[in-house]
């Protein structure tokens, strides 16, 4: 997975064009950005309708922007198409809970928790309010080919078994990534990366979130 989807909390509303044509340009516009992971151009939408004037397009588009269908963003003297959050398809995508840590001065962590728009095949059978995704802040799971910044996939379960990659809430607010090991009254999170060593902390200084079921990872263009 090399694109890194958003999205909000609202639930997805799905709303119907008003004309049979604007729902086949809508369509139309839902496939392609679907297939192909950016928008069509207004000729190409005039040639898959199959007209010749990409003035009756543009008021099509501007039809389904007035009832808030989508949107036409200007950029470099251009328009481009902007499908509304609440028309993208309920059949193909969902929202899961979202979490991105910040380490703070103390040693104590800020938890910043959303929502992620994600392809329904990436959590399989799970429904969505039973998957959460973490951004990983280190390299310390590279051996098990995860990576710093890649969204690690959690099935929300409050108990692991030996061995399992976790997500795992620590004292002082400090979410870990790594494999559980219970060791009596103690828990071990061990990372996968030689660089990185064990955290041994007293059970109950340690809550399961979940456990690990998919991965997906952005792509960053230069240095960023």
């Amino acid at each position: 997975m090399n694109l890194e989807l958003s999205g909000e909390l609202n639930k997805i509303e799905v709303v119907q064009p008003r004309t049979k044509r604007q729902k086949d340009v809508l369509d139309y516009v839902t496939r392609f950005i679907e297939r192909n992971g950016h928008k069509p151009s207004y000729q190409q939408i005039a040639m898959h309708l199959g007209v010749s004037s990409r003035a009756g397009i543009q008021r099509h588009i501007e039809a389904l922007e007035s009832q808030g269908l989508l949107v036409r963003v200007r950029e470099n003297g251009c328009f481009r198409i902007d499908l509304k959050f609440s028309q993208v398809s309920s059949e193909s995508f969902c929202n899961i809970e979202f979490i991105e840590s910040t380490e703070m001065a103390n040693g104590d962590s800020e938890n910043k928790w959303s929502m992620l728009l994600v392809p329904k095949f990436m959590i399989g059978s799970l429904p969505p309010d039973e998957v959460l995704a973490f951004r990983m802040p280190d390299d310390s799971m590279e051996e098990r080919s995860v990576f710093d910044r890649d969204i690690v996939l959690f099935e929300k379960r409050a108990y692991a078994s030996r061995g399992d990659t976790v997500l795992a809430e620590c004292k002082g607010g400090r979410m870990r990534v790594g494999r559980y090991y219970p060791q009596g009254v103690q828990t071990e999170i061990r990372p996968a990366c030689s660089g990185y060593e064990s955290v041994f902390l007293q059970a109950v200084e340690v809550k399961i979130l979940g456990v690990q079921r998919g991965l997906m990872r952005p792509y960053w263009s230069g240095d960023s």
